[in-house]
């Protein structure tokens, strides 16, 4: 077994070697320009671009025209967020999120606020799960767009986007959906969803960093966005570059790649999280589970340790790579925002650890995560005051 052990895979995950096979040739030989349209060599990466956009649109049940490249699911959010916002602005000047959404919504509606939009943030429950009555009750005759995420970054809990994405529909809203966690983990489907704008990130299922995508419903309704980016019109002129055509076929190959695997893996996940759960609770008492016990995701696992810090314990168990909540904000030195929105206290909340199991994660790997788990804590608090359960 090598070590460390990777088991923070809702960070990012380890570029699958199918999909770098995949994209080596457009490096070095395949390497037009996908706006060229007066050779062969354009003609290639045109070819290959539609390629992944078909695989892509297959796997959210969206027409290939429908997807829309970009850097990632940040500007994936941004563009969604801020794009509609400002194509709507004379319809109304409402959005509603929800408190445990990623900064990468929720910043960009904080900027919406300070140029003078409305905005409602409500409150997800002690599982971190949004309610689409609490969403029903937010909006108003004013409200232009809902965001809220399929699955949540930190705790795993899986939101009922569907109910959602109807409600919106019965009123005229426009629903986005933040599905990075998502897409390539549990199923996803913009139709049966009702979901409008929906965004997705290569390197969360084994593809590569840098590349993402933003499906824009094209009928019923027909979605319309302000580009944050001009200059050259690509993209249906939603989002001007030249197209990174290596990481646009890595992104491809690893959705279908997902796709394909996502049954039996998220079977496997599941089983490989309960037995590292196990594990750790039967040698740590004091421990509690964050997220919905049942509707999570198949690889996440996130569990507070009473009386541990959560840093001090990351840097007791070097040989295990997990994360103390959103990688995206690691800098910032407040407890989990999504955890504090559940309910937790600021010292329960410091004293989570996120295990994000992935594809590559092996049973050798799982137990002896457990038992640096179970060592590391054991040794803090026997440092530490007096210890008893809470």
């Amino acid at each position: 077994m090598r070590r460390p052990v990777y088991l923070d895979n809702h960070a990012t995950t380890r570029t699958d070697p199918r999909v770098v096979a995949a994209m080596l040739p457009y490096f070095t030989e395949h390497y037009g320009n996908a706006a060229s349209v007066s050779h062969r060599f354009g003609w290639e990466a045109e070819e290959a671009v539609e390629k992944a956009r078909e695989q892509i649109a297959r796997a959210i049940g969206a027409e290939p025209r429908e997807i829309v490249f970009t850097s990632g699911a940040t500007e994936s959010n941004n563009l969604a967020i801020k794009g509609l916002a400002q194509a709507a602005r004379r319809k109304g000047e409402h959005i509603v999120t929800a408190n445990a959404e990623h900064k990468a919504v929720l910043d960009p509606v904080k900027a919406l606020a300070r140029q003078g939009w409305s905005v409602t943030v409500v409150a997800c429950d002690e599982h971190g799960r949004v309610s689409p009555e609490a969403v029903e009750g937010a909006l108003t005759d004013r409200t232009v767009l809902v965001s809220v995420m399929a699955a949540n970054n930190e705790v795993g809990t899986l939101n009922p986007i569907g109910e959602i994405g109807r409600l919106c529909h019965e009123r005229g809203i426009v629903f986005h959906t933040d599905a990075a966690q998502a897409v390539g983990k549990i199923p996803v489907d913009v139709q049966g969803d009702g979901v409008d704008l929906l965004s997705l990130s290569a390197h969360k299922f084994y593809g590569p960093k840098g590349i993402g995508a933003l499906y824009v419903r094209r009928r019923d309704p027909l979605v319309r966005l302000q580009p944050l980016l001009d200059g050259g019109g690509h993209e249906r002129g939603m989002r001007s570059g030249t197209l990174a055509v290596p990481l646009i076929v890595g992104l491809g190959a690893a959705i279908e790649l997902a796709m394909g695997e996502r049954d039996d893996e998220a079977r496997r996940q599941r089983e490989l999280r309960d037995r590292l759960h196990a594990a750790i609770a039967a040698r740590i008492p004091g421990i509690r589970l964050n997220g919905h016990p049942v509707d999570r995701l198949p690889g996440n696992l996130n569990l507070s340790f009473a009386d541990v810090d959560g840093e001090a314990l990351m840097m007791a168990m070097r040989d295990v790579a997990v994360s103390s909540g959103s990688a995206c904000s690691a800098a910032n030195p407040e407890p989990s925002h999504v955890l504090r929105a559940m309910g937790l206290d600021e010292d329960l909340a410091r004293s989570s650890l996120r295990f994000g199991l992935g594809r590559f994660t092996t049973e050798e790997e799982v137990d002896f995560a457990a038992e640096s788990v179970g060592s590391a804590v054991e040794k803090l608090r026997g440092q530490g005051v007096a210890w008893s359960p809470r």
